[in-house]
């Protein structure tokens, strides 16, 4: 079966920069050929996060949405690829996802038109919508991708990517010819832990760089309870969440009383990494109709050792049986996950193929995924 050449690109809720992933496709099978990384400049990004915040107006925003097309398509022309795309799956930045009915909205800025013009080839971006209108949550949308890539017929294992949010998907391949999926996204990964070293270093540092700071912190089990009172926790899937349940609102509410219980800097990361890790655990406990035996994990936070130890030792006080494992560790780097995933999801809304499951979004019907710019 002939391969198509696709680019997926993808930035996340951490909101640090863009992931490109070359990717050969066909109908049965996707390959990683290329990743490459394009960090935001300290400008771009402040506009981000005043976007993600709502403390943009409509000019900056139209503004944003332009420039971010523009940045996108400067650093998505790489002469070191071993081949050029065919087709493009663009993601875009999400600035809001508010999926909760009766009024949803998502929005994710990056004007396609801009990589058109570079590349010549097709774009599919805004992917979310069809699902929301179809009355799904809009995400998660890297399912299929999972599926396909790690699924394994005869084993139940769960993929957990970790970037700004947590979202898992639960493959649960132990019985009949066809897995029985569950995906959601769990509440907190990266975003929390990205703020507060913002917040400590005055902007100087934007992440907890293998979570050196709060290996030298305790966590405080009386806040973790607190916060694990959080309503999204219990909330039934389909679910998904971003920056407005658990990213600048969270941390404004959290951080006085942090600094109420007398906790350093370093306890106070080492509690919000605490917390990542045990909302995974209660989120797998309550909704997964089983525990996995393998977890993936993926995305940045996985390149954490302080968070994926927490992680481990949280889901090994449900069973001790399960056992991790990163994406690298299966030949798919860590940051190649959801750019993949979107290459994917383009490949299908090339072809006419639906690009979500309705038993994990929530939506009422299977949906043809993205709006494609055509040179």
């Amino acid at each position: 079966m002939k391969s198509t050449t696709v680019l997926g690109i993808m930035s996340g809720t951490s909101l640090d920069g863009v992931d490109y992933a070359l990717c050969s496709v066909n109908g049965e099978t996707i390959r990683l050929q290329k990743l490459w990384r394009a960090k935001f400049p300290p400008a771009l990004q402040a506009r981000l996060h005043a976007a993600a915040r709502g403390a943009a107006t409509s000019w900056e925003l139209a503004q944003l949405h332009h420039d971010l097309g523009r940045f996108y398509a400067r650093h998505a022309v790489n002469k070191s690829a071993p081949r050029q795309p065919q087709l493009v799956g663009l993601h875009g930045q999400t600035i809001f996802h508010n999926p909760r009915r009766p009024q949803p909205a998502t929005l994710q800025l990056g004007e396609p038109a801009y990589l058109v013009e570079a590349l010549r080839v097709p774009v599919v971006n805004n992917f979310r919508v069809a699902d929301l209108a179809a009355g799904g949550q809009g995400a998660p949308l890297a399912t299929m991708f999972h599926v396909k890539v790690f699924g394994r017929c005869g084993e139940h294992i769960c993929v957990n990517n970790l970037g700004g949010i947590s979202n898992v998907t639960s493959i649960d391949w132990t019985r009949g010819k066809v897995p029985s999926v569950a995906a959601f996204d769990t509440g907190p990964a990266n975003v929390l832990l990205d703020l507060a070293m913002r917040h400590f270093t005055n902007g100087k540092s934007s992440m907890d760089n293998n979570g050196a700071w709060a290996a030298r912190g305790t966590a405080n089990e009386t806040l973790l309870r607190l916060w694990l009172a959080h309503p999204y926790f219990t909330r039934k899937p389909p679910k998904s969440t971003g920056r407005e349940l658990f990213g600048e609102p969270f941390f404004a509410r959290v951080l006085p009383q942090m600094k109420r219980a007398g906790l350093s800097k370093f306890d106070m990361l080492a509690t919000l990494t605490r917390f990542t890790a045990r909302s995974l655990a209660l989120n797998y406990r309550l909704h997964l109709p089983s525990l996995p035996r393998a977890i993936v994990l993926a995305g940045g936070g996985a390149a954490n050792a302080v968070l994926a130890n927490a992680i481990r030792d949280e889901l090994r006080k449900l069973s001790p049986a399960i056992h991790l494992k990163t994406s690298a560790e299966l030949g798919w780097p860590l940051q190649s996950i959801e750019p993949a995933a979107f290459a994917w999801l383009a490949y299908l809304r090339a072809s006419g193929q639906p690009g979500n499951l309705p038993r994990t979004t929530g939506a009422r019907r299977a949906a043809l995924l993205g709006q494609i710019s055509a040179p």
